[in-house]
């Protein structure tokens, strides 16, 4: 992967963040920083998913990724925001 394929997963990461904390119900805990974190972490991981399963290079928009990437995130977020919520 090229630095400008990082960078540009770091920006997607950022979207993906604040998309998965919008698609979890209520109120989060967490701050933002551990929320782009998580973002970047989906992203990254979520393309990897996306890569295995043959989704991650179609013509157009790659809508399977981004869904998988944002699932991963919300899951993230929820799994902190547990977390969080037991301290």
């Amino acid at each position: 992967m090229e630095i400008s394929g990082i960078i540009s997963a770091i920006v997607i990461g950022i979207i993906i963040g604040v998309l998965g904390r919008l698609v979890v119900p209520g109120r989060q805990r967490i701050g933002i920083l551990l929320t782009i974190l998580v973002g970047i972490v989906a992203a990254f991981i979520g393309s990897g998913v996306a890569a295995a399963f043959g989704v991650a290079d179609t013509k157009g928009v790659d809508w399977i990724e981004w869904l998988i990437q944002i699932g991963l995130a919300a899951v993230g977020v929820a799994a902190l925001d547990r977390t969080r919520a037991r301290r």
